[in-house]
């Protein structure tokens, strides 16, 4: 499968309980993260990940998928290439 390149955003509205489960969803994926940024969001009460991301189709998709089922994180994908 041809690899695909694309930016991964994150957001979390509970810091505290879900952090070190993405940190473990993202090591199990590290092979495919070029680059994270993490930005507190203390007006809103929210930390917004960003994530640049070089996999397959199904590699992205289990990413994201996989993030989505933790509780109180939004997860939306854009495939640029």
């Amino acid at each position: 499968m041809k690899n695909r390149i694309c930016i991964i955003g994150i957001v979390v509205q509970n810091r505290k309980e879900s952090a070190s489960k993405i940190n473990h969803v993202l090591g199990d994926f590290g092979e495919i993260i070029v680059g994270r940024m993490g930005i507190p969001y203390r007006q809103k009460k929210l930390s917004i990940i960003t994530i640049l991301a070089d996999g397959t189709n199904d590699q992205i998709g289990a990413l994201t998928g996989k993030l989505g089922q933790i509780k109180e994180v939004k997860v939306k994908s854009a495939i640029l290439i």
